[in-house]
């Protein structure tokens, strides 16, 4: 194989020497299919939580727009977008959905062929949330960097639809939106050099929209097809830093909420505030939501939700959201009196003022790495800079619990005896975590860098752990995984340990590093074995190296090395899934060695996908979105 211009030279195992690694690798019978995504995007979105009329919640995490019927526990997904959503409007009729996009990362897209170079262009698509087709792909070629927010008209049953882009102009465009394919822009101007927090077309004024922001809040007016602004006007009052979020009352009132937490009130057709409640809130508000009964709901980042009459005093129905799921991003009137909350962690939540609420939806808020599958059952663990240990369930897709660790989480891995896990850490420390009672049993430290990889050996009595320090450090395991004796390091790797595996009957362990070496040591005496001929038949209990005889077929051509961050060979033998640097998942038959081998290819994460892991029987494949933080499930057909 060749990597960067640097041949590395693997062997075939002597049962192969005749296999023709000339012809093309055909694509795997078996495909995958999207079942379930766990993690929701409010850290840094906002107005991105919906329930519709289908009872379903819609919102967005990596490139995937969900649909989630919380009653029936159903996912549907919106698989059209290339790269991050970041925004999300829903259309009076209540059915038609449009969502903006970023920049897609084609820098070359993967193994994928060219895609239409259009699509990878920030746009926004206008789709139908019964059907899941897509109707109209407005503004290829016409956002720079990506769709910052976006809305439907009210007042005139929703033709048009307004969108502010991420360029540094902030430039506010207005389109006739179901006029063709792609349809009728009528107007833009620039809005703002600070950045766009909301616009919001007037329910009752249809030529009135709001924007807010960065230490403003413009109202413009469309005459004559043109978009003329006046800002609003603070007077008396503190101008905040940010206008954070707004809501329009029955009357057509629109009330705003601040950085200051500040709640004002700016009556119909005036730009100078009526009404004023000064510390609404203690910090920020983030949301305001008009209930059905007239009521306004508000949350922000004291975590608190506060109920306010029509007349904008407090009721005393108050409710504080747990410290664990953080302050609150967005509020939403559900069924009946139920409240959906999306969280600045990453979660959402729903119940009722007078009752508890109860998380629907988790998930990891900083970059994921770390995912390990149950030896024997139907779970799996993931860990992340966040310092969150998840324990998750593939058939209730829920989280079954959340563990906080002291550091940031990198890789994982489970015992074969199935009750004990090994998390590494960024910080050199490994932790051995007990998954009945949740415990930390034991912490220790090797070198000072991060851990890149764990791995039990099949009978669970070795541990190796790859280090960025270019080491690999093997214990000995005793007590059913509680207890370990340091046995030695291995040492002959120039760069950092990336992958490692053990050989089935724990003899043996291959690694790769970050220059691209497949090296090869007795697992027993840390010694590197300088043959690696002597090994080539020894089968391997897993193939996650992603440099090796059976794997030289998921580089694609051209392939610089880092462009595929794992691999996972199945429990069956007959499939390898990959993950790349493009946020596709890749589905090879197994082994695959042929240069240019065909794949399924799948996409939905919106970063380099850092890990792929199959369900110890074969029927799911699981993959984690580094910066997008999410967690898919794939039903393996």
């Amino acid at each position: 194989m060749y990597m960067r211009g640097r041949a590395i030279n693997v062997y075939a195992p002597s049962s192969m020497t005749d296999y023709d690694v000339s012809k093309l690798g055909q694509a795997s019978k078996e495909t995958l299919k999207l079942e379930w995504v766990y993690g929701y995007r409010g850290r840094d979105c906002r107005n991105n939580l919906y329930q519709l009329p289908t009872g379903e919640l819609v919102y967005f995490t990596a490139a995937v727009v969900v649909l989630y019927n919380v009653q029936d526990h159903m996912q549907r997904h919106y698989l059209g977008h290339t790269d991050d959503v970041k925004c999300l409007a829903v259309h009076p009729d209540k059915i038609t959905i449009a969502t903006g996009q970023v920049a897609g990362h084609d820098k070359k897209e993967g193994r994928g062929g060219k895609k239409d170079v259009g699509e990878m262009l920030p746009h926004v698509r206008i789709w139908d949330s019964v059907s899941l087709n897509t109707l109209h792909l407005i503004g290829l070629g016409d956002f720079e960097r990506g769709v910052a927010c976006l809305s439907f008209s009210k007042a005139d049953g929703g033709n048009f639809l307004a969108v502010i882009d991420e360029a540094n102009e902030h430039v506010i465009s207005l389109w006739e939106w179901n006029k063709g394919d792609k349809g009728h822009k009528i107007t833009e101007t620039k809005s703002s050099t600070e950045p766009m927090l909301v616009v919001e077309f007037h329910p009752l004024d249809k030529n009135t929209i709001v924007t807010c922001g960065k230490s403003h809040l413009a109202f413009w007016t469309l005459e004559g097809g043109t978009l003329t602004k006046k800002m609003g006007i603070f007077d008396k009052y503190d101008k905040p830093k940010f206008v954070t979020c707004m809501a329009f009352s029955e009357s057509g009132d629109l009330v705003t909420g601040d950085s200051n937490g500040n709640l004002l009130v700016w009556s119909r057709g005036n730009n100078r505030i009526s009404q004023a409640v000064t510390g609404a809130h203690e910090g920020g508000i983030f949301s305001i939501c008009i209930l059905k009964d007239g009521t306004l709901l508000t949350g922000g980042k004291d975590r608190c939700l506060v109920q306010w009459s029509a007349d904008y005093q407090r009721t005393g129905v108050e409710y504080e959201i747990p410290e664990q799921f953080g302050p609150v991003r967005m509020l939403s009137q559900g069924r009946g009196n139920m409240i959906i909350v999306g969280t600045t962690r990453n979660c959402i939540l729903q119940g009722s003022l007078h009752l508890k609420f109860t998380p629907i939806v988790q998930g990891h808020m900083d970059e994921l790495w770390g995912l390990a599958c149950h030896p024997n059952q139907n779970q799996f663990v993931t860990c992340s800079y966040d310092r969150l240990l998840y324990l998750w369930d593939t058939l209730s897709h829920s989280a079954v619990w959340t563990l906080d660790l002291p550091d940031g989480g990198h890789c994982a891995c489970f015992h074969p005896g199935g009750n004990i896990v090994v998390v590494g850490t960024v910080t050199a420390r490994w932790l051995v975590i007990d998954i009945t009672t949740r415990e930390i049993i034991s912490t220790r430290t090797d070198g000072n860098e991060q851990l890149e990889c764990v791995k039990f050996s099949p009978d669970g009595t070795s541990l190796a752990i790859g280090s960025r320090d270019n080491y690999i450090y093997i214990y000995s395991v005793t007590e059913d995984g509680c207890k370990y004796q340091r046995v030695g390091r291995c040492s002959g790797h120039s760069s950092f340990v990336t992958h490692l595996d053990w050989s089935q009957d724990g003899q043996y362990l291959q690694s790769n590093s970050g220059d691209y070496e497949v090296l090869f040591w007795n697992g027993q005496t840390c010694k590197q074995i300088t043959s690696p001929t002597s090994v080539r038949d020894v089968e391997w209990a897993t193939h996650d190296c992603t440099l090796g005889f059976n794997v030289c077929g998921i580089w694609p051509e051209g392939a610089d090395g880092t462009d595929v961050n794992a691999c996972s060979r199945s429990k069956g033998l007959t499939l390898v899934a990959s993950g790349d640097d493009f946020g596709k998942v890749n589905l090879y038959a197994y082994p695959c060695c042929q240069p240019k081998s065909t794949a399924h290819i799948y996409g939905g994460h919106s970063s380099h996908v850092t890990n792929v892991n199959f369900l110890h029987d074969d029927s799911r494949l699981l993959s984690t979105g580094g910066k997008d933080t999410a967690i898919m499930q794939w039903e393996v057909i």
